[in-house]
């Protein structure tokens, strides 16, 4: 890499689960391999149902309090030291567009091999599924790594 080269950018995604954990570790020592940035990305989306009246928002759900578990999150994953060069992105959106439209620019996409939810015999999740057919840059999916599983 010259130096009027930009630094490798990786994303990753988090969701809190431990596959997305063991994405998360992936991320940060590919990208000390290559020098490059990480970007952690967790997307949103406000809980919604759909009532008689139309969509109704969940009066519960508090921003603050997603981006304090984010942090929580991290923080399971690294403890106080957080790697050099982390950069946290708490975007509202579906976890496969948001995650798509990071792709863009970037020199990997990292995301786990199945999210909180879905079935536990399912290979992919739908998230990494849909990443990995529509991102912009080469994807990696990262199984559970049982050694740090929470």
């Amino acid at each position: 890499m010259t130096p009027s080269e930009p630094n490798p950018r990786v994303v990753v995604g988090v969701d809190g689960s431990p596959s997305s954990y063991a994405a998360l570790r992936w991320a940060v020592r590919y990208a000390r391999l290559v020098h490059g940035g990480v970007e952690a990305v967790h997307a949103w989306s406000t809980p919604a149902e759909l009532d008689w009246s139309g969509l109704v928002i969940d009066p519960d759900f508090d921003v603050d309090q997603a981006r304090e578990r984010f942090a929580e999150e991290l923080g399971a994953v690294f403890g106080d030291e957080r790697p050099k060069g982390l950069r946290e992105q708490l975007v509202e959106g579906d976890p496969s567009e948001v995650l798509i439209g990071f792709s863009k620019g970037a020199d990997v996409l990292v995301v786990g091999s199945r999210g909180r939810g879905g079935f536990a015999r399912a290979m992919l999740g739908s998230v990494s599924r849909r990443c990995a057919q529509h991102a912009a840059c080469p994807v990696v999916v990262v199984r559970e790594d049982r050694d740090h599983a929470h």
